[in-house]
């Protein structure tokens, strides 16, 4: 019997659009006076962007799924809410599992502290204990090529540094749920075609994936089923290659007119 690893139902995500006044910092006189203004008055409705509407998923645990979409469609809003970074404007998202996600550089290390803290640090995080960390210390040391560096604060690792830690720690530390966005084109060739074949592994070992990437033909090894995704709303969810001949055939008869 099947098991879920992700539900949402009617999913969304609003997000209230600033206007220039309201950006950056202002000073004690520029705050004093506008919350004069908001108590005298009548406020004025505030523009909103909805990132995200009425997303009905279930993700089964151990499968391999691929989102796709033009920029802007709501793909990195959605790993933010799997990954509880952000949360629901409307409907309900469950999960079930531990979360490792890769969604940018920078984010899900301490920059002060060195790449060896952060890997005891990102497994305490998981709930691990230090012994079965320093059990798969080894292998994230070995798969990252950056032992000479695990003593150096992260904040002076270059892109590819940063990424070839961050992705084995993900890939050896136990989570049930692995989550990666367009970040591996940040490294070298070499590196991607590595992490793709640990993935592909981590799959059939039964680790459930969630990819997002516009590189089809990535997906293609991956992934078993594609979610396609625009202006917030889902297109179609299927199987991988189903799904990318719609989305070829939709976007070269788009470019064609």
């Amino acid at each position: 019997m099947k098991e879920v690893a992700i539900m949402t139902h009617n999913l969304g995500k609003n997000y209230r659009i600033r206007s220039a006044q309201e950006a950056g910092y202002k000073s004690f006189r520029e705050e004093l006076s506008q919350l004069l203004k908001n108590l005298f008055v009548k406020k004025q409705t505030q523009a909103q962007f909805w990132a995200l509407q009425d997303i009905n998923l279930t993700i089964w645990k151990g499968e391999s799924i691929g989102i796709i979409g033009s920029n802007g469609s709501g793909k990195s809003t959605l790993l933010k809410l799997f990954s509880r970074i952000t949360w629901p404007t409307t409907g309900s998202l469950k999960i079930y599992g531990k979360i490792g996600a890769l969604l940018e550089v920078g984010t899900g290390f301490h920059p002060e502290l060195t790449g060896k803290e952060n890997i005891y640090l990102s497994g305490a995080i998981l709930g691990m204990r230090r012994k079965e960390i320093s059990n798969a210390f080894e292998q994230i040391v070995q798969f990252s090529e950056i032992e000479s560096f695990l003593n150096v604060p992260v904040k002076r690792y270059s892109n590819g540094m940063f990424l070839r830690l961050a992705f084995s720690v993900m890939a050896h530390l136990r989570s049930d749920i692995l989550i990666i966005d367009e970040i591996l084109a940040v490294g070298d060739q070499v590196f991607q075609n590595k992490c793709i074949e640990k993935m592909q592994t981590l799959s059939k070992e039964g680790r459930t994936l969630i990819v997002v990437s516009h590189t089809l033909e990535t997906l293609a090894m991956l992934c078993t089923r594609l979610i396609w995704i625009e202006k917030g709303r889902v297109i179609l969810d299927g199987p991988t290659l189903e799904v990318i001949n719609q989305y070829q055939q939709t976007f070269s008869y788009a470019y064609s007119q």
